[in-house]
């Protein structure tokens, strides 16, 4: 199956302008240390419902030693979760979901087309498919290096019961 069309394409962004970093990044979504998958946002479009981030990836990742040894590659299901944050921070921003946290709720009809390895950029770019307030939300994502697309699919997110995980860990004895 060839890959679809671009979400957006790479002319159509600016890599070199930053308008979220980490820390910005951080305000919308929970993901620390290790599981934070992006580095900076670099587009927008709340009218047409499309975010680009990338993650640079270093060879010291957690998964770079082990997946795989001597031949590193980026694990498939860590750029899905570069995709599901990238749409965690664009629903979180906008107030899409109307939801206090965001998880995943599955994908579909992901495919994986070239490999991704420490010191690539993977660019991902997600557009919103459909919203359903305090329900779902579906965006279609793709992860580019360069200007070949190496991941792409359908992401879906749901609410997360936020008040019920926090009393679940305070009432939880070890």
């Amino acid at each position: 199956m060839p890959p679809r069309d671009y979400i957006i394409h790479p002319n159509e962004y600016d890599l070199s302008t930053i308008i979220a970093d980490i820390e910005e990044i951080r305000r919308y979504n929970q993901q620390r240390f290790e599981m934070e998958q992006l580095t900076a946002i670099v587009h927008e479009d709340k009218e047409r419902g499309r975010c680009v981030g990338y993650k640079d990836t270093k060879s010291d990742e957690f998964w770079a030693r082990g997946h795989f040894p001597n031949v590193p590659l980026m694990p498939g299901v860590i750029m899905c979760e570069a995709a599901a944050q990238l749409s965690s921070y664009f629903s979180q921003k906008h107030q899409l979901l109307e939801a206090e946290m965001i998880g995943f709720g599955g994908l579909e009809d992901v495919r994986f087309r070239e490999p991704v390895r420490p010191g690539d950029r993977l660019v991902v770019a997600v557009e919103r498919v459909r919203v359903r307030p305090k329900a779902m939300i579906v965006c279609r994502f793709q992860g580019l290096v360069g200007e070949s697309i190496v991941v792409d699919g359908v992401i879906k997110g749901v609410p997360l019961p936020v008040d019920f995980l926090t009393a679940s860990q305070t009432t939880s004895a070890p």
